[in-house]
């Protein structure tokens, strides 16, 4: 397998996906926790801030032999969903695609127990054997497809996992019930255990540890901290050897610090500098900004994109965080004078737009630019 995987990927700084466990860092202690809690079958809810590396973490656990060969792994991203019926309509999906595939039986049990989806399933043309087809206007009653789904999760011959990441995304629907109306179904379930991942660290926390809140004291709770620095210095070092390169300490360090160990951001420039070194020979300081360039320019249009849709104000804010890098006192008037900014109000209604698009993230009383390379562009280029 691992041979295999060498002659298949070029760079092996893999970025946004899981592929083995040879491209993995670390996350040794995580994993291990991870894991005992769903052999355990305790439900937990995995908190950390975005592209920290908690959806290559749940893919890595759910590839670990324990969990592959004993139980069946779903997986499920919510982020962009907006209501009940796209949750359902992505649960479902994921649910068939895993289940169904298994044998006739379980893809024939999966059209009588989801019952109220009966009628939005299609023949495939080729085989004559009924397939996933369906639109979100074929969900009509999705508390009651959604208990369907429960069900056939519950008959399935290996107990369930169900991992669902941006879990936060369901405190954001119409539906203001939803918590409560899958706090009620997920109790019921004895076959079934679940993994709430989710990036909006406040929105989570408040989800899970407020007694007010349905999933109160419902999970364990557990956090996703940066890899330590040795460790991806020994990490980025064996990736290089591995495709015949070596890399300067100095490098490793510069990047992790640049990007306060946030593993998306480190691998995209390792998967940079990685290639901008050619075979034999050693990656030096030097490439450094060579290889932010590449990134920043690759991602120019988007960032374009993403300032033609902002107001004017939210545009101002922005790079006015992006010089400082970590902004302060937003509303002070040091901080408005000495970026030209309207008034206190302004930039308050500006950073709540902001927040709540993602684009701007806060921990404790410090606003940044969440997209590290965006930041750059905003300081240097804009």
């Amino acid at each position: 397998m691992t041979n295999m995987a060498n002659k298949m990927i070029s760079n092996p700084f893999v970025v946004g996906k899981y592929l083995t466990d040879e491209y993995f860092c670390d996350r040794i202690e995580e994993t291990a926790f991870l894991l005992k809690q769903i052999v355990n079958g305790r439900n937990v809810a995995l908190i950390s801030p975005r592209r920290m590396g908690k959806t290559e973490l749940i893919h890595h656990c759910m590839r670990q032999s324990d969990i592959a060969d004993n139980y069946f792994p779903i997986f499920v991203d919510i982020y962009a969903t907006t209501s009940l019926a796209e949750f359902v309509y992505q649960l479902g999906k994921a649910v068939y695609e895993k289940l169904a595939p298994k044998s006739e039986i379980w893809k024939q049990r999966f059209f009588s127990v989801v019952s109220s989806l009966r009628m939005g399933f299609k023949l495939d043309p080729m085989t004559g054997e009924p397939g996933f087809d369906i639109g979100l206007g074929d969900i009509k009653t999705p508390q009651t497809t959604l208990d369907e789904i429960f069900n056939y999760l519950e008959q399935a011959e290996k107990p369930c996992i169900v991992a669902i990441d941006e879990f936060q995304q369901i405190g954001n629907y119409e539906e203001k019930n939803t918590e409560a109306m899958l706090r009620t179904l997920i109790q019921r379930c004895a076959n079934t255990s679940f993994i709430f991942a989710g990036s909006k660290r406040h929105m989570m926390a408040n989800m899970f540890t407020s007694p007010s809140k349905p999933f109160y004291q419902s999970s364990i709770t557990m956090g996703l901290n940066p890899i330590p620095l040795d460790t991806y210095c020994q990490f980025a070092a064996r990736m290089f050897k591995l495709g015949e390169r070596s890399i300067e300490e100095d490098v490793v360090r510069s990047v992790y610090e640049d990007y306060n160990g946030c593993t998306w951001f480190m691998q995209m420039m390792m998967n940079e500098l990685f290639a901008l070194t050619p075979m034999r020979e050693k990656c030096v300081k030097s490439m450094l900004p060579q290889a932010k360039r590449g990134i920043i320019l690759s991602q120019e249009q988007t960032y374009k994109e993403t300032l033609s849709q902002m107001a004017p104000r939210q545009k101002m804010l922005l790079q006015a965080i992006a010089r400082d890098k970590e902004a302060r006192n937003i509303t002070s008037q040091e901080f408005i004078s000495r970026h030209s900014l309207p008034s206190a109000s302004s930039v308050q209604s500006a950073a709540k737009g902001l927040l709540s698009s993602d684009i701007i993230t806060k921990d404790d009383d410090a606003y940044r630019i969440y997209d590290y390379f965006f930041s750059e562009w905003l300081a240097k280029v804009y």
